[in-house]
């Protein structure tokens, strides 16, 4: 597995290899022992799969507090998303900071999200399936969220004119700065 870093420490872009002949493809998605290899020892606990009907289908930017945190590792099955990591570590350089990647079925990309990060994604393609696996369990009363379009974290969502399909939890999300991250940088 190719292993890229991101300009946010910790998150990262796993391309597995894909092994084609006359049937189709193979790809190994996650291998623990390889992932520990590369300093990436996570044991995931869930897997989650949502579907998006429409292009411009925005779900995020979420997070999941302590003590039931989680670090994620996303792909996309059906489709085509942006998807989309912000730092949210107190005292972190790259505080506020984002990065994001086309994940597609095509291309196989996955983009592990640690703990102390916002996720979003949103659907470039219709009919759209993204799966994800999560370090922790789902916990509602530890579930929160940040507006997708704050200004001051400036997501470049690649939406043009297009309003997006928003949950009415993310309609109402609060902005980066009136939040207060439960979440410290550790260098």
């Amino acid at each position: 597995m190719q292993i890229e870093k991101t300009a946010l420490a910790g998150v990262v872009l796993i391309v597995p290899p894909k092994f084609g002949d006359a049937r189709g493809w193979f790809s190994e998605t996650w291998n623990a022992a390889k992932m520990a290899e590369s300093g990436i020892e996570i044991d995931f606990v869930q897997d989650n799969h949502s579907f998006s009907a429409q292009i411009g289908t925005l779900r995020g930017l979420h997070y999941q507090r302590p003590p039931h945190a989680q670090d994620k590792l996303v792909r996309c099955t059906r489709g085509v998303i942006f998807d989309v990591a912000v730092d949210i570590r107190k005292g972190s350089p790259t505080y506020g900071q984002w990065v994001g990647a086309d994940l597609s079925a095509a291309n196989g990309h996955q983009l592990l999200i640690p703990k102390g990060f916002l996720h979003g994604f949103v659907t470039r393609t219709p009919d759209c399936e993204v799966q994800y696996k999560c370090s922790d369990f789902y916990a509602p009363d530890c579930d929160g969220g940040i507006r997708w379009d704050d200004p001051t974290i400036g997501i470049d969502w690649g939406l043009g004119d297009l309003q997006p399909t928003l949950s009415a939890k993310d309609t109402v999300a609060p902005m980066l700065a009136d939040f207060d991250s439960p979440f410290k940088w550790e260098a």
